[in-house]
């Protein structure tokens, strides 16, 4: 069950890095969720789950750590594109504009985080991951497991449906908040 764990911590981080990173370079898209609901990039977790599988045999080599952090998650970066364009008829990322790019789903600019990110994970993060995750009841993991399952189908669906990201910002089409309305009010 800690990999359950594993998987919703590390998609959270990368959403947290997406979201970081789209301000950093001032991107034009800066909504960055893979999930209609929860804040996960889901590719996050399945390329530290890859990366973590085999940690405990290379954690004595931080050479092989980095070279394995930078394939396995490459992988998955590579198999979620190909998931999302062909099962779901979308596309979160392109990077056919990077050099040595293969298909726009992969590069090695983003290989050489991978390989940064992997470190970091082995050697910093994931012991503190690894002992809260131990804490964590059953009743919570199963739960996390509904709620990822429920949210995951309800945003293939809409994917598929109308195939775009953007119908995941379902939140940009909140009324204004009651500050607004207050403000309007004392003007009058």
């Amino acid at each position: 069950m800690a990999w359950l764990w594993y998987f919703l911590f590390y998609s959270f981080l990368g959403f947290l890095a997406e979201m970081a990173f789209a301000r950093a370079v001032g991107a034009e898209k800066r909504d960055r969720k893979c999930f209609l609901v929860l804040p996960l990039c889901p590719v996050y977790g399945l390329g530290a789950l890859l990366i973590l599988a085999p940690a405990p045999w290379l954690r004595p080599w931080p050479g092989l750590v980095a070279l394995w952090s930078a394939l396995a998650a490459t992988a998955a970066e590579y198999g979620m594109s190909l998931f999302y364009e062909k099962a779901l008829g979308v596309s979160f990322w392109d990077y056919s504009h990077l050099p040595h790019n293969l298909g726009g789903r992969i590069c090695p600019r983003f290989s050489a985080c991978w390989c940064l990110l992997g470190l970091l994970a082995v050697y910093g993060i994931q012991p503190l991951a690894a002992a809260a995750a131990e804490r964590l009841p059953g009743w919570l993991t199963a739960a996390a497991a509904i709620a990822l399952l429920l949210d995951g189908a309800a945003t293939a669906r809409l994917l598929r449906k109308t195939g775009s990201t953007d119908a995941l910002c379902w939140y940009r089409h909140l009324p204004l908040p009651i500050l607004t309305k207050e403000k309007s009010n004392l003007e009058n």
